[in-house]
């Protein structure tokens, strides 16, 4: 039994661009373990934040195998979007990326060329690396390897909100992900995601991605909020972090202990 160097090891990436509503997740304690527990949870997805985590890149690499141990897509948020950064984590093995603070589609394609293998981008090549096949994978193929890595964008600013539509057209950009707490302070209404100017700024990513055929996508407080937010066209949905469900977790059960002593 031989195993295809070149098939994706989910179809995370057909589902998105296929309209499926996905639940994900991101790690951010710079545990495998507890990666482990959140791919083997249920979630479609987990995305290893080196943007504001305690994780550094040199926790990447464990953290990717304990993902790729589950059903979970290893997704990484890298801490910018640089040549070096997307290439190292993609290099690793991850099976897509979040990209923080782009606003332009300018700004977006170069860090689309970055993400693609000629003659689709500008990647760099080493044959020997975990995103390039460890060397099972032959020159003439390697591009095929770009259509399986998730590109997903975050829209952060009045700026990105404005060009949604241009970002969304662009070939590879697979979700538009809202970022609620830099996209509202951004708009000077820190915090205030019930705010008319708010849903506003949400309906038009929204809408830009259902015109060019692309996924919303938006970090959710909790479940009670998936119901309102699919309403509204969002289908990548991020439901929570293990650094949040430990801390709620651990204050609950603290509660409930020192109520039931009357």
């Amino acid at each position: 039994m031989t195993t295809d160097p070149l098939a994706p090891r989910t179809d995370l990436r057909e589902r998105v661009r296929a309209g499926e509503i996905t639940f994900g997740a991101f790690a951010s304690v710079a545990s495998p373990t507890a990666a482990e527990l959140m791919g083997r949870s249920g979630l479609d997805w987990v995305i290893l934040d080196l943007e504001h985590s305690t994780l550094t890149e040199t926790d990447l690499l464990a953290g990717i195998y304990a993902l790729q141990a589950t059903t979970a897509t290893a997704l990484v948020r890298v801490e910018e979007a640089t040549r070096l950064r997307i290439g190292r984590a993609l290099d690793f093995g991850a099976e897509g990326l979040m990209l923080p603070r782009l606003e332009t589609p300018d700004e977006v394609r170069a860090a689309m060329s970055w993400m693609r293998f000629p003659p689709d981008g500008i990647r760099g090549l080493a044959l020997s690396t975990r995103g390039a096949g460890k060397g099972e994978v032959a020159h003439a193929d390697v591009h095929r390897l770009n259509d399986s890595i998730l590109g997903v964008f975050q829209v952060e600013s009045p700026v990105a909100v404005a060009k949604a539509a241009e970002i969304a057209a662009i070939d590879g950009v697979d979700v538009l992900f809202v970022g609620p707490a830099d996209l509202s302070h951004s708009m000077g209404i820190p915090g205030e995601i019930t705010n008319p100017a708010f849903i506003e700024a949400l309906e038009t990513v929204s809408a830009a991605c259902r015109e060019h055929s692309k996924a919303a996508g938006i970090l959710l407080r909790g479940a009670a909020e998936v119901g309102r937010h699919v309403d509204m066209g969002f289908r990548f949905l991020g439901i929570g972090s293990d650094g949040g469900w430990v801390r709620d977790g651990a204050r609950a059960t603290v509660s409930a202990a020192r109520a039931s002593l009357g």
